[in-house]
Formats: structure tokens, sequence, C-alpha cells
């Protein structure tokens, strides 16, 4: 049947779009492909992938983006995606999708795939990817205008091509609307299938292939009209005359190995392994049996030899049988060793002799046998050639590999040439990646590699042009096979040797037919090719199914017993078991009941019909009952899937950085001209707990808005370097400033605070200028010296005036003062001329000679340039001498007294925790300065004035970070019902990181908040989903708690602006009443709220994460979980503990499968609901229907609460903890180590369900090799046992059961377990892990920690951990079954050797 594709007009017409260089076949071919359906069929190498690509490029305007439209072209193998793709990206502008299974596309969902259809044109793949896309819909058929088959002979049974066929082409073809994409099938052979003996029997498949693919052959008349084009080879063949290895050698050889496998096996009877694992490895060791016997016998001796030695390597990865357990792998690798031993020593041994001597000699006694002799011989007689490329087709792929290997002890000395294998992935046995065949063939093409000995994965379609010799050492099976290898020589005078055993003459019957075959094919289709496809058996394409009605996926019964393995393979499982459906098929009733996992919804499903399609039946009623409860989603995919791909999209997100800081309201405005300024007055009172010689004075705080009352309730602690100060706030009323007067407090804070971080007047006028603009946003807040007691501040004005002193020339002269000392006023020399004495004595003077600044606190009696002072040499000058030698001043003055000065205090950050003094803070040291050096620059300002003011931007910085977090603390409070004060500190400790270097920080809220949110995301998922499994629980919970999550919820209410995130930087501190434009502030309203941002700063999602997360914690502890849920609300985490009712309706007889009492009084509970308790102690691989379900859920809830539970002990029991240790705390008691060390200790082991063998050995393992710790110290790192993780999952799943039971009582939950964990860590008693203590160990003593190498051998992972300290090395290795406690027991010997050196040392 024929269906016209095209359409008329610029619309949809498909006009043909030839490349210049194509032959006149391929362009008749393109011209029929574009009226119908077509299988191009031609030879190996004659272009029928470039009929393709014009085919493509001939709908390609139908296919340009934004078509909904796109092309698919399917290839049989994975090697081929990557070179078919490359030839239509190169051939045409479309835009190609590359897919194969590594790419992990059967785990994609529907969202996924539309991104790929929107991205690329031609879609490029193997046949089970599109066909699983169509039956899940997340392809169309009516969206595909081009469908590409290459290799199009595959399409027979049930291979993929057939069922994209059978399944979606003629069904839609049977529709009153049809709409078809242009099927363009190529092939070397459209049979795939022995030779006939006659024409009929050929073109019976051929009608077959035509019929399924709904296609007409296409083919040329004869060879001749390739030949004009192509060159093609020669064929030959090759008689050898089989010889047996001696009998002798081959029975006593034999007899060797059925010894050694029996040996083997009865090892596996006395080692601890499991009966399901002694099977397998039986089952392995009769193949390799088999393999030797077959290498042996049609190799030879040193080929089988060859083959042992490869499955003995240690880390070899060739062939590997499936997964298996490392015990069986031994006895398999042992075997195999011994096997080598057994051919070696048939054979001659030492320097001497080597295979390469005496082929025919090594022939005649077995080592090699006549028929790779004859390989060899047909090789060397074409030494000679120039450019050898020659590919040997083989069976199986072990004969690649030793062939390989004789070949290369053999030819590089006859001939230089260089031999490789490569082998297919369609065996049990892993072979080669895709990588490595890609570099192999790469390799050829360039010469580098000679000989390729392959298996049939170098037949279909892949690239090898450069081929001039072809041998076939194993006959051909098929047609096909014998056409396509003899296509890839594809040199000129190229040769194709098919190698025949003498006197086989059933081989070259057969080989003749192969050779004539290709006429007879070609001539059936020629006279058949008017006669139109017939159609398609009903029967087959109306195979039973179900379809989903709102995306139409479907599952067939050819489909649903795939399906339902893949939906059990996402269920959760461990070590110990795989979950898998069961069938049993009772005959006499015609009927099947299948067993689904416990993890499953819906668990029992039981069907009658017909005795073959029982098993059929019963997974495609399954696959209907888990779409019917949403465990297959509209598209029919495990629901873990969709979930696990929202998860990843998640984490896909795009996140900047990139953010501003806020700032508070309460300490910005504008520099405006009002005529009168309200301001808040408060008093920052200073008070040391050290004594010294400067006092410090209060400090006026002049604000707009009255401040949060928390501040008022403060202590600031600042540690300095003379001692502790302390620093509190209280509010002393209001006032009011005209414009002149806020003028000149901003210019006199300015100007002091510019002093004292700079320490010169370089920026001063700069700023002092800017400052005078109006109208922008900036800190815009007073700090001014204060006069008066305690109880009477006011404002000390004649200190603030002293900003004027070089504009008020009058001031220098008067005679109305005093000096401190009493004395009338008399005048000194100064740079700014003759002052009076008063003036200097508390003022900032600069020494334009070295530019300091100095503090001056009064006047030296009987000192001035003419008094001596002693060197530090021990020399004796006068100051007027020394001012000489030093600077080349002469004093003018020198009878003038000398100033007492101090140098300018250094601004620190005191907020920093463990702060070290700095070594160049100025001492109590003062300098003796002559007046006539000295310019006025302030005065009057004592000394006090600017100690004092040298705390002032620690002590701002901590207000304004007060400040924003109470801003943000209210925001919240605008939208929550609840009215719960948290303190600020609190909010402020949760948005401080670690970074920021302060005495508090979030960490501990952080682990507080994580464990709760945790918790309360998990209790929440166990209720809303009470039929899903762990597995998809913990995805959900992932996609809610996961940091991408948290940050994107951060982000959404602009929490990222109010993190502190840098350590305070004094020399960053923007004055108040600086207006320079770094320092211009913008206005934004959050929520009704509004703050002001300014700079750039860039903060990880990590470190919004833990913020969010910290800020739980926050409100947990100061307002309990009513507080901590009103904040998650807020973010938009909704969780109702109370409106989410739990149902169970579980009918099981708990008695006959637990001891109920036994366990009620170790628990010190009696439940309610028993079958919890069974359920509890139920592991995935105890099958049975009464019990339906396994503990996995109840561990999901049980793992959440106990982490919560310690948490918040550890939290409230240690409360002055610094938050560095809670977590050390918490990651010491709960973990799954630890929790199984309880679970032995109180014998639960006993109890647990399970029918997994390799568990029960690991559990008698663990407690037979138990050793009992110290009391103190029951956390997991202590112990050197590696516990079965089944363990720890039963004391989770316990306290989830007692949780639900209980009604949600943690308290309950608390007191039963505590006793189990009992004694938990304490301070005293914590430990740190091995690897984090070595870690920190090498970060303080700077030892070099080198990277931890970790390999596998003999089955066990195997860990060395090296440390270098002081040219010493220290390295140790330990080998375990896990690489964590490998690792864990290498670093704590390291961590044993350098403590011992250490103390050795000391």
């Amino acid at each position: 049947m024929e269906i016209d594709m095209s359409t008329n007009g610029r619309n949809g017409q498909v006009v043909a779009d030839p490349v210049p260089f194509a032959r006149s076949y391929q362009l008749e071919a393109l011209e029929t492909a574009l009226k119908q359906n077509t299988i191009v069929f031609f030879e190996t190498g004659t272009g029928k992938t470039l009929i393709a690509i014009m085919l493509l490029r001939s709908y390609a305007h139908l296919l340009r983006k934004p078509s909904p439209y796109i092309a698919v072209f399917l290839v049989p193998t994975v090697v081929l995606v990557t070179q078919q793709g490359e030839v239509v990206a190169t051939h045409t502008d479309l835009k190609v999708g590359e897919y194969y299974g590594e790419m992990g596309v059967d785990y994609w969902d529907a969202a996924t795939w539309k991104d790929e259809k929107e991205k690329h044109e031609v879609l490029v793949m193997t046949p089970q990817i599109l066909l699983n896309a169509l039956r899940h819909r997340f392809l169309r058929l009516d969206r595909i205008k081009v469908l590409i088959f290459d290799e199009c002979h595959n399409a027979r049974g049930k291979h993929p091509y057939a069922c994209i066929m059978t399944e979606f082409y003629h069904r839609e073809l049977a529709s009153s609307t049809p709409q078809l994409p242009r099927v363009f099938g190529m092939t070397a052979s459209p049979i795939k299938a022995k030779a006939s003996s006659s024409a009929a029997a050929y073109w019976k498949q051929i009608k077959e292939l035509e019929t399924l693919m709904n296609s007409k052959v296409f083919t040329c008349d004869s060879d001749s009209v390739l030949t004009r084009y192509i060159p093609f080879s020669t064929p030959k063949v090759k008689i050898y005359n089989h010889m047996d290895i001696p009998l002798v050698t081959s029975e006593c050889l034999t007899d060797d190995l059925i010894n050694l496998r029996k040996k083997h096996e009865l090892s596996l009877n006395r080692t601890s392994i499991s009966d399901s694992v002694a099977e397998s490895t039986k089952k392995r060791l009769d193949k390799l049996f088999s393999t030797f016997i077959f290498c042996l016998t049609e190799l030879g001796v040193w080929l089988a030899m060859k083959a042992a030695e490869v499955y003995s390597r240690e880390e070899e990865d060739i062939f590997i049988w499936g997964q298996m357990d490392a015990s069986g792998n031994r006895v398999v690798r042992a075997f195999s060793s011994d096997a080598v031993k057994v051919f070696s020593a048939s054979m001659p041994s030492g320097p001497k002799w080597s295979i390469r001597y005496d082929l025919i000699d090594n022939m005649k006694a077995g080592y090699l046998t006549s028929r790779v002799m004859c390989l060899v011989e047909t090789l060397l007689e074409y030494r000679e050639m120039k450019d050898l490329r020659c590919i040997i087709f083989v069976e199986r792929i072990v004969t690649a590999i030793v062939i390989r290997s004789l070949l290369n002890e053999l030819l590089p000395e006859l001939s230089g040439w260089r031999t490789e294998y490569t082998a297919g992935n369609n065996s049990r046995l892993q072979s080669q990646s895709r990588k490595e065949q890609n570099a192999i063939v790469d390799e050829f093409r360039k010469g580098k590699v000679n000989i390729i000995v392959a298996t049939s994965m170098l037949e279909e379609g892949l690239d090898v042009q450069s081929c001039n010799l072809v041998i076939r050492f194993d006959p051909s099976a098929t047609i096909c096979s014998f056409i396509q290898s003899r296509g890839r020589a594809r040199m000129q005078n190229s040769d194709f040797i098919v190698m025949v055993k003498s006197g086989d003459f059933s081989a070259l019957a057969r080989l003749k037919k192969y050779l004539a075959s290709g006429d007879i094919m070609r001539s059936e289709c020629l006279s058949h090719a008017h006669l139109p496809c017939d159609p398609l058996d009903n029967a087959i394409h109306d195979e039973l199914r179900y379809e989903v009605e709102s995306t139409g996926a479907i599952v067939t019964l050819s489909s649903c017993v795939a399906l339902l393995h893949f939906y059990c393979s996402r269920l959760p499982s461990d070590g110990y078991f795989k979950p898998y459906p069961r069938c049993t098929i009772n005959k006499e009733l015609g009927s099947c009941t299948l067993h689904l996992p416990n993890s499953c919804p819906v668990q029992t499903i039981t069907v009658h019909g017909e005795a073959k399609f029982l098993r059929q039946l019963a997974c495609l009623e399954a696959c209907k009952k888990l779409h019917e409860v949403g465990a297959l989603t509209a598209h029919l995919v495990p629901d873990i899937v969709e979930e696990e791909a929202e998860v990843q999209e998640c984490g896909y997100e795009p996140y900047s950085d990139e953010c501003e800081k806020y700032f508070p309201p309460e300490l910005v405005g504008s520099n405006g001209n009002e005529s009168g300024t309200l301001y808040n007055c408060y008093v920052i009172e200073l008070r040391p707990n050290f004594q010294y010689d400067i006092k410090l004075q209060d400090i006026v705080l002049a604000v707009h808005t009255r401040l949060d009352e928390y501040l008022e309730r403060l202590n600031l602690d600042l540690d300095v370097d003379r001692g502790k100060l302390v620093v509190r706030i209280k509010h002393i009323g209001y006032i009011t400033l005209n414009s002149e007067q806020v003028a000149l407090c901003q210019r006199f804070q300015i100007t002091l605070f510019r002093v004292l971080l700079d320490h010169n007047l370089n920026k001063l006028h700069e700023e002092l200028h800017q400052s005078n603009r109006n109208g922008s946003a900036v800190f815009n807040y007073l700090l001014l010296p204060s006069l008066g007691s305690h109880q009477n501040i006011s404002i000390d004005w004649k200190c603030v005036t002293a900003v004027l002193y070089l504009e008020n020339a009058s001031w220098n002269l008067h005679t109305d003062c005093y000096s401190n000392r009493g004395y009338g006023h008399y005048n000194v020399h100064t740079k700014n001329g003759l002052v009076c004495c008063c003036m200097l004595e508390n003022s900032l003077v600069l020494t334009p000679h070295n530019n300091f600044l100095y503090c001056i606190t009064g006047t030296l009696d009987g000192i001035d340039g003419n008094t001596y002072l002693e060197l530090r040499d021990g020399k004796s000058v006068t100051y007027k001498e020394c001012y000489k030698q030093r600077h080349g001043i002469n004093l003018q003055f020198e009878r003038e007294s000398l100033l007492n000065g101090k140098r300018i205090f250094t601004v620190h950050n005191y907020l920093q925790r463990s702060r070290i003094p700095s070594s160049k803070e100025p001492s109590n040291r003062s300098f003796e300065l002559p007046p006539e050096l000295c310019l006025i620059i302030m005065s009057p300002i004592s000394v006090s004035t600017f100690y004092s003011f040298s705390f002032l931007p620690s002590v701002m910085h901590r207000i304004e970070s007060l400040l924003i977090a109470a801003n943000l603390k209210w925001i919240h409070m605008d939208h929550c019902m609840q009215n719960v004060d948290i303190p600020t500190l609190t909010v402020l400790e949760a948005i401080t990181t670690k970074k920021c270097q302060e005495k508090i920080h979030l960490e501990s809220l952080e682990t507080l908040g994580d464990s709760f949110l945790k918790y309360s995301i998990s209790q929440q998922l166990f209720k809303t989903y009470q039929n899903r499994h762990e597995g998809l629980l913990s995805l959900k919970r992932e996609k809610i708690i996961s940091n991408a999550a948290l940050s994107k919820l951060g982000c959404s209410r602009k929490i990222m602006g109010f993190i502190r995130n840098e350590p305070f930087d004094p020399k960053t501190w923007i004055i108040p009443g600086s207006n320079c434009a770094n320092h211009i502030l913008k206005e934004e309203l959050l929520s009704s709220k509004k703050v002001y941002s300014g700079g750039s700063r860039k903060i990880k999602s990590k470190t919004v994460a833990d913020v969010i997360e910290a800020l739980i914690g926050a409100f947990l502890s100061a307002g309990g979980e009513v507080a901590a849920l009103s904040f998650m609300a807020w973010l938009g985490i909704n969780v109702d503990f109370v409106n989410v009712p739990y149902k169970r309706n579980v009918a099981v007889n708990p008695e006959l499968h637990v001891n109920v009492p036994y366990l009620q009084s170790l628990l010190n509970y009696s439940f309610r609901d028993v079958s919890l308790l069974v359920e509890a102690l139920t592991h995935g691989s105890y099958m049975l229907p009464e019990i339906p379900g396994c503990y996995q859920r109840l561990e999901f809830l049980g793992d959440a609460l106990l982490d919560y539970l310690i948490t918040v002990h550890l939290y409230h029991k240690y409360p002055g903890l610094s938050p560095g240790l809670l977590t050390d705390l918490r990651s010491a008691s709960v973990n799954n180590d630890c929790y199984a060390q309880a679970a032995v200790k109180a014998e639960l082991y006993k109890h647990i369900l399970h029918a997994s063998p390799e568990l029960h050995r690991q559990i008698v393992h663990t407690v037979r090799n138990h050793v009992e710790v110290p009391s103190a110290s029951t956390f997991g790192w202590e112990s050197e046992t590696n516990f079965p993780k089944v363990l720890g999952d039963v004391i989770e799943s316990l306290a989830g059961a007692i949780f639900v039971d209980s009604g949600c009582n943690m308290e309950v939950v608390f007191r039963c377990m505590r006793p189990l964990l009992e004694p938990l860590i304490t301070p005293e008693t914590l430990k740190l892990h091995p690897v984090r203590e070595l870690v920190e160990l090498c970060q303080r003593e700077n030892y070099v920690f080198k990277k931890t190498i970790v390999c596998n051998r003999n089955g066990k992972a195997c860990a060395t951990v090296e440390v270098e300290a002081s040219g010493v090395v220290y390295k140790e290795t330990r080998s375990e079954a896990d690489r964590k406690m490998a690792k864990r027991l290498a670093c704590k010997a390291v961590l044993k050797s350098l403590k011992e050196s250490m103390s050795a040392g000391q």
C-alpha cells in the first residue's frame, strides 16, 4: 500500500535536493524515495547513507525550527550513532541530536524529550530508544516527517525495528486519517537468513520485509552498474587441512580441567558464601570450562593458555558475566589461574622457547591448530603489500582477544604489523567501551593499526574505507553477514578470503549460494517492483495493549514484562535483595498469580487465560493497576523517574550569585536642607574592664527613628587589645538640629573617622567636598562626643566645632584662657602661626616634615630643643641636633617647651573571634614634638575622644547588623499569625556565616534547623503519600530541602541581601554622612518594609540554603515548632502537623512472625497496632503475602525523627557549645554505624525478618567479630567492624513505628529509644572521625596529605593513605569490604603513627 506524502506548493512540496557529487543510481534512488516508502538495496560501500542525507535535505524546509516536525535516523548499534550523526551534520544544515543508552535516556521524562525536540531537527538514535519514546508518548509518529532505518534487514521478529512498525506505523496506517512519516530503509541484503535453494524462497523473505516496512525495495540491475563507481573485492577460498591436536595432550588437559573445576566447586562449600552466589559461581565455572575446551580444540594449547590468562587477571573487566559477589569472583579467578598453570605445564618453558619459533612443530605438538596456522600463513602471503589494512572476522570475543595476542607475538618481527581487536556489546561478556572501539578504528584508518580481529560489530555500517583485505576465520552465519563482511574490503584490488576446512563440502556449497544470492535477490526485487506492498496481518499489529487516555502512552503484551521489571528495578533495594516480580502459574486452573515486592503499592495480581500468555497477561494487568494508583505516570514510566528528573532540573536551574547588600532604614536618609530635623538620641556607653591612662567617654548616637528595643537590652562585648570592652546602648531623649548644625556634625565625624582610618589627610578634602551634595540616600546618623554624667548627657559642641579650627583664625590669639596647668596664657610658634598654648594642649596636629598626625595631650615643662635625649645606641644628643641629623630641620625656637603627642589609634575589627592583638598597635609611648613643626588641624579635641571613636566602627557594624536582622524579623512578622518574639541577636546569628569570623555564626542553628526541616518534611510526606515507597519519598524530600530548592526560596524572599558573609573590614566601613558615589544607597520595598541596598557581592547558593536552615533553627529555638513552621510557610514550605491523618488497614497476625512481648519489653512500649512492629522488622527480601510492607517507609520517617530528637537534645543540654562542636556531636551521634552497634548490643538482629543468605552471613560475621568498645564511646567510627546497614535501619524503623503508633508523640519515641542508644555522646567523650581528624592535623601542622588511593584487590577495597610530615612519610594501607571503612582504618593507622611520633619528639 502506497501513501502519498507530498503536498502542494511552497507550503509543503518536497523537492529533491541532491548533492553535486551524487552518482546516477543514488539520484534514481532519491527520486523513488521522494515518491514512496523505499528500501535501498545496494552493496556495502555504495553510498546508501548519502541517499538518506539527500532525502533529509529535501525535507529540510519542513523540519527547520520552529516547525514541530522532526526526522529520525535509526541505527542498529551505538557505535553508528556518532558516525551517522556526524555525516548528517556535515552534509546538511540541520541541527542533529545523538542518543544512546549511556546518556541515561531510559530515565528521561516528557519535559526532557520536549527540550530535545525543540533543539534538534534530526534525531539519530538506536531503535529501542525510539520504540520506548513512542510507547511512553514522549515522541509521536505523526510528528516525524522522515523515518530512516539503517541496516533495515534487522526488522524481523521482536526487533525494535519491527515493533516500531507493528505497534505504531501499521496501526496509524489502518486509521481513518493516517499521518505517517516517509520511511526509508537501507540494507546490503534484504534477507537476514541462511542461503536458500530457490528464488521463490528469497522473494518470500523479501516480501515479508516489504510488507513489514510498508516499503518497496529499490536496487540496480546488476553489479556492473555499481562497479563503474566503486571497487569490489575479489572472493577467494582458502582450504586448510584440519589436524587435531594430539589425543594424549587433549585428553590429559581435559581431565586436568575437569579436576580443577571440581576442586574449585568444592571450595565454594568451605567458604561462607550464599547459595545464590555459589550457584551463579558454579555456572561461571562451567562456562569458563567450556570456553577453555573450545580454545584448546579449535585454537590450540597456547591460545587456550592466553584465554585463561585473560580471565585470571585481577582487575580484568573484559569478561564479566553480570555483577558477581567478590568471593565468587575470587574463585573464578583462582580457577583461571590454575588453568594457566595446567596449560603452561604442557608446553616448553624458559627464555629459549617461544611460540614464534618453528610454527610447524608447534602445530604438530598441538600448541596451535591447523586453522590458526592457515590464518598466519594467509597473512604472511600479503607481507609485501604496502599499507595493509586487514579485518579478520571471528564469531567469539575470546577468539578475537587471543588471536590478537598471537599475531602481536608473531607479526611485528616478520612484517611490522600491529594488531588490535574489537568486540560488540551484544553478548553477556562486557567488552570495550564505545570510546575504545572508535579509537581503534581511527588508528586503523590512519595506518597505526594494520589488522583488526573483529566480531560481527564491524560487519554493520561502521565506516572503514581503507580496508584492503578481509578474512573470514569463522564462516558467515547468514547471507547478510557474508555480504556485509565482504563489503568491508573497500580498496581497489582488495581480497575477501573465506577459510574452509578441507572436505567440508557443505561449507563450500553454502559459500556458492552466498556468492549467487546477490544476483538472485536483485532479480526478484526488480521482477516484483510493480507490485504494491501487502497489508500487514491485523493479528500482528492488533496486539493486546493498555492505553492511557490522557497521553496516548501504551504498554502491550510484548512490552509489559520489560516495563514491570523496569518499575521494580527502580524500587528501593540494597546489597541483600533486588526487588523483582515473582510469578506462580497454575496450569490446571489456567491462572497466574503475580507477587510484587513489598514496597510496591500493588501486591498481588491474579489473571486467567491462555497458558502461553499467562505471564504477559499478569504483567499487563499489573502495569494497568500500577498506573491506576499513580505508581506509573501518565506516560507509563515509574513515578520515581519523573521525580528524579524534577530534582535534577531543580539542581540545574540558573542561579545568579551576584547580589546587593541590604542596610537598615533606621540609619539611612538623605542630606536635605530642612530647617529643623528631629533626632532620637542614644548614649553608647563604653565600659572597659581594664586599666589605661586614657579614659573612655560616652558617645551620643543621633538617628531619625527609634531603634529596635532589643538594642537597649543588649550588652556588646568587644575583645580589644587591652582586655574586654562592654558596650551598652540607651535611649536618652530627642534633639532638634538645624541644617547648619547637621552639616557641622557630619563634617566633624567625617574628619574624625578619616583621620582614624587613614592616619593621614589625603582623602579628607575630597570626601568633605562630596558630602555637601544633597538628596542622596546615605548613612545620615550622627556620632558625637558627649559631656556630663550618665544621668545628664549632652553633646560636646565645643569639641564638635574643633573641626572649624583652620577656618577661624580669630581663635588663635586670645587673653581670657588658662592652660591645663593653671598658668595664664602664653603664645607659641606653630605652622599655623603664633597660637595660644591652650589651643595646642587638646588638639590634633600634623607634622608636615613626616606627614604624621598626633593627638597633643599637653606641654612638657622643662623640655625644649636644647634638652638632651638618649638614643638607642647609648649616645646623647639634644632635640635640636636630633632633628637636624634625622630630618635636616633647624629649630628656630629651641627654647619653646616641647609638646607631648600620641600617635593616632588604629581602628580594628573588634568583633572578630579569637582576635590576636596587632603587633603594630601603638603603645603608651609619647612623642616629644617642637610646636614650630606642628600644624593644628582640630582644636580643642582630646585624645580620649579619638580613643573612644576608634571603637565605633565595630560598634556601629554590630548595630547595623542587628538592625538588618530586626528588619528581616519584622518582614516575616507582618505575614505571621502567631505573636512570637524572636530575639534579634538569634536572627543575626542565623544570617552570619563562618566567613565573618565573629563569635556568633549560624552553624549551630543550621544544624538544628536542618534536622527540623528534614523531620517535618519527612513526616508530612510519610502521611501524604501513604502508598509510595521510600525511594520516592526520599526524592520528594530532596526536591523540597535540597540546597538548590532552599536557595531558590531564599532568593524569592530576598534573603540574600540580609546575609552577612564577609568579615568586617574597618577600611571599607561607610562613614556616616559620606556622600561619595560608592556609598549611594537605593531604596527597596520588601513586603511593605523599606530597606536600602548598595554594593555588589557574590553569595553561593549553598550559603543561602545554610542561612535558610539556620533561620528555621532560630525560630525553632526561640519560638518552638509553631514559630519554625510559620517561618517555613512564609518561605513557601507548608507543613501541617495536625491536619494530615494517617490511615492503616493491615491484617496480619504479629505473633506468628515476631516475639511481641519481648520486643515491647525491650522498647518499654506497648503497641496499639502491633503490625507496625512487624513492618519495622521486615526486610525487603522477606516477601510473604500476609506481610504487605517492609521497613523502608518507617526507616525513612525514623531516620529524620531520631536525627531531630538527638539534635534537639544536644542543643538544649549543652547551650554554651561553640557552633562547630554541636555539629560534631550530631555527626558522631546520628549515623548508621552508631545505630547498628546499638542493634547488636540489644540483639535486635535475632528478630529481623529477612530471606537473604548473604545478609545472614554478614550479620553472623559482624556479631562474631564485634568487640565491645568502652561504654563512653558507642559511636560507629570507634569500631573497626563493618556493620551491615540493615542493623542501623532497624533502629530507625522502630523509632518510626513508635512515632506512628503513639500518635506522633516525640517524647515517647525518645524515651523508648534512648536506652538503646545510651550512652549518648558528650563533649567530653567526643572523638572526631579519623579522616577529618587527620585532615585537620595536617592543616594545623602544615603536613602534606597526599590524595588517598582506593582500588579493588582480591574483591576488597584497598585504601592507601600517605602523609608527609617534616620530611618523614607515614603511609598505611588497609583492606575492607567497604571503601569508606578501608579509608577510615588507614587514616586511623596514620593518625596513630603521627601522634606517637609527635609525642616522642616533645
